[in-house]
């Protein structure tokens, strides 16, 4: 298991964050795991940003709270445990000054099998894990609090997920190609080469990749690319140039990427650069999807 750790604690402040990837027989279904802690830092609120995977948390000692869904119809809440879907708008998120539990990346073809369920089906909104996952979520829980560090923790996710997939939950081939074929292009690739990518007509593609991941091909390709230039914009202590993070992810130009920020991130790109922090600060943060992308989905 490879791991990513910081810890400083003073007086009264505690602030924790490690990075796993799961067991090898989970990486089909499971990008990373996230662990954090924090006490006694300045109140604050985070977006949690569209990304290309499920948000699936379980929180330890406080709950996490919802001011902003991606959809605005949904009331804000307070949830013990979470699970959200792909979605194309920020997520608000607040905490008083701590804040705590683990965080589980899921790639969206796994969600039939990790889940039952399609991942049309969590599109855009959070619900509470258990409604999904029944009692395997407030068990798991209860033995991550009672847990004695990250690494056994860590190893308690591994256990639970392996036994809660279901191998036979499995998507269309043809799906599989088309998502990691637009991956692999950093969100380039548009409809018609996909589905020439998969025999299907453009059509049945849309359908059948919109049930299987929650967006449309056309939207994940917008999230897949936006995914990319944040993770660049904050890979180094010098940010590329805009006009040249623009060229290198696809859009059409600098005003193409403003406007997709704006539309997925809610601010311009430097005006989320400089209210998030360095990406070490974002790292703690839940829904921050912070590090580089993960490796590819294997269908």
């Amino acid at each position: 298991m490879t791991t990513k750790a910081t810890e400083a604690v003073g007086e009264g402040v505690v602030d924790e964050a490690v990075r796993a990837r799961p067991a090898p027989e989970l990486r089909p279904y499971v990008a990373w795991y996230s662990g954090y802690r924090q006490r006694g830092i300045a109140p604050a609120v985070h977006r949690g940003l569209p990304s290309p995977y499920l948000t699936f948390i379980l929180t330890l000692d406080e709950p996490l709270e919802i001011a902003g869904h991606p959809d605005p119809a949904q009331p804000p809440g307070t949830y013990a445990t979470l699970l959200g879907g792909l979605h194309t708008a920020p997520a608000l998120i607040t905490h008083d000054g701590r804040q705590s539990g683990v965080q589980i990346a899921v790639h969206p073809l796994a969600t039939r099998a990790l889940f039952g369920l399609p991942a049309v089906e969590l599109a855009g909104i959070d619900v509470p894990a258990e409604e999904v996952l029944g009692r395997l979520v407030p068990r798991l829980r209860e033995q991550l609090q009672a847990a004695a560090d990250w690494s056994e923790r860590f190893a308690l996710l591994d256990g639970a997920l392996l036994r809660a997939a279901r191998p036979s939950g499995q998507v269309p081939p043809e799906v599989g190609r088309a998502w990691q074929a637009l991956r692999r292009s950093g969100g380039r690739l548009p409809v018609a080469a996909l589905a020439r990518e998969t025999g299907w007509s453009a059509r049945h593609l849309q359908e059948r990749f919109r049930r299987e991941t929650g967006l449309t091909p056309k939207a994940a390709a917008r999230v897949i690319r936006f995914d990319r230039a944040r993770h660049l914009l904050t890979a180094s202590a010098r940010p590329p140039r805009l006009a040249e993070l623009a060229a290198r992810c696809g859009y059409f130009d600098q005003a193409h990427l403003a406007r997709e920020f704006r539309a997925l991130a809610g601010s311009a790109p430097s005006a989320w650069l400089a209210a998030e922090g360095p990406e070490e600060s974002r790292f703690r943060n839940v829904q921050g999807g912070a590090g580089a992308p993960a490796a590819e989905w294997e269908a």
